[in-house]
């Protein structure tokens, strides 16, 4: 297997960018240079949508039955791959085996069989009165995705696109663009058609603009922050183009005074930290009854501790680097700048001497309106916050310009009862198990439309009503 890529994917066939320039790929544990792949153009991107544009009606006239035999193919290409994209992720961006196996390699299989198997399913033709009512492809599709979940994001808009009948072009994040090749490859074996899955690495300002604002692309689908998701509707809306938004997120995890505490925060603190705390969905803000407060807050602490820092190849280690320099300089930043109490980690703990590291934090005693509340800071960092009563903890849960995920913990009916009150995409109750069928996206900053399952079909379908 090898890291140095310089090849695009446009129309079937692995050829140069446009230009002679590359991209280094580094690996954040060692902070040495791992690979290569090109820093495409906006004529590559020309050349990726036309391709796409070519291929789009005969791969829209193809039934959906016949596009789910692809995908199905597709699926086995990949999952002979599942140990290469585990050490590829684990290299490029630092996750641990353990969870880069389950999680990283694992779930965009699932996602994948998924669609293979409504395809295999499709939906029967609704009929309203004297209309039959259809559902057809967008078109051609414009797929960004992030560095954080590098191959379970592109699988969640590619599946759901290429089922719909609509051809892609993506470009994956240039920090972790590498398992994005394993992808294409497995493509390329289970005879994808030309056109109708293209690949252009390069960056954000370059390829990613140029996707964004391409006359041919019919629909951006962006998973990312929330300003470049903002730029990305600006550009799309000059010509009225669909955006599908999966944006940032500072998601609250409630624990009420009945709830079981030490369950509540062990969970609540693995999913805060989880993928270093590079995690979109993760729950930041631990809200926690004041009758209970102290006792959460030792476990938190006590938690946090527990956690070894190092090399994710290594089989004791629950938390690895981030994923650049760039970002733990960011990341760093919040905790130099906190004014509440440190409980666990901080800027002292210690760390390996090489790598991109930040030691799991833990904050007591957060202002609500603060930064350390407020912002997605996107690693380590997990702050805690009392509160008074269940609609005390409602109105602190709901004081985010983001709403994409959370959690409640609490006797089951007031749990509920609760979880409904948050303003927020998904909320797990009691530690209810990630659903990759369900819907998934956020309210307000969070995004705009729902990927994963059948909601995630229906982003890239048109409803068309036909009279008879």
């Amino acid at each position: 297997m090898t890291f140095e890529r310089d090849r695009l994917y446009v129309g079937g066939e692995w050829v140069p960018s446009s230009s002679p320039s590359s991209i280094e790929v580094e690996n954040p544990t060692t902070e040495e240079v791992l690979g290569h792949v090109p820093a495409g153009t906006a004529s590559d991107v020309d050349g990726a949508v036309a391709a796409a544009r070519a291929a789009f009606d005969g791969w829209a006239g193809t039934s959906m039955a016949a596009r789910g035999e692809v995908l199905d193919r597709l699926h086995a290409a990949l999952a002979a791959r599942a140990g290469d994209i585990a050490r590829t992720v684990g290299l490029e961006l630092g996750t641990p085996r353990k969870v880069a196996e389950r999680v990283q390699a694992g779930l965009p299989l699932t996602v994948l069989r998924g669609y293979a198997d409504l395809a295999a399913r499709p939906v029967p033709e609704e009929t309203v009165g004297n209309s039959l009512v259809v559902h057809e492809p967008v078109g051609v599709v414009g797929a960004i995705t992030p560095w954080n979940y590098p191959l379970h994001q592109v699988v969640a808009k590619v599946a759901a696109a290429l089922a719909a009948g609509c051809t892609v072009v993506l470009k994956p994040s240039e920090l972790t663009p590498l398992v994005a090749y394993l992808l294409f490859d497995a493509a390329d074996e289970a005879g994808v058609p030309a056109g109708v899955l293209n690949l252009v690495t390069g960056t954000g300002p370059v390829v990613g603009a140029a996707i964004a604002g391409h006359p041919g692309v019919d629909m951006v689908s962006f998973t990312g922050s929330t300003a470049t998701g903002r730029a990305i509707t600006h550009a799309a809306a000059d010509r009225i183009a669909r955006v599908a938004l999966e944006l940032g997120g500072k998601s609250a995890n409630v624990i009420l005074d009945d709830a079981d505490v030490t369950r509540a925060v062990k969970v609540g603190v693995g999913n805060a930290f989880l993928n270093s705390g590079q995690t979109c969905t993760a729950w930041t803000r631990m809200l926690v009854a004041r009758s209970r407060y102290d006792e959460a807050v030792s476990l938190a602490a006590k938690t946090a501790g527990s956690y070894s820092v190092g090399d994710p190849f290594d089989d004791g280690t629950r938390l690895g680097p981030l994923v650049s320099a760039a970002q733990k300089a960011r990341v760093l930043g919040f905790v130099e700048r906190a004014s509440a109490r440190l409980v666990a980690g901080g800027l002292d703990a210690p760390l390996p001497s090489a790598g991109h590291f930040v030691a799991p934090t833990v904050f007591a005693d957060v202002d609500p309106a603060s930064e350390l509340a407020q912002e997605e800071i996107f690693g380590p960092v997990l702050s805690i916050i009392p509160f008074d009563s269940d609609d005390d903890a409602v109105a602190i849960a709901n004081n985010s310009r983001y709403g994409l995920a959370g959690g409640v913990w609490g006797s089951p009916d007031r749990a509920l009862a609760v979880a409904r009150r948050l303003r927020t995409g998904a909320v797990d109750v009691n530690g209810g198990a990630f659903n990759p069928f369900a819907p998934f996206g956020g309210y307000k900053q969070s995004g705009i439309g729902r990927e994963l399952g059948q909601y995630g079909l229906a982003e890239f379908q048109q409803t068309k009503a036909i009279q008879r």
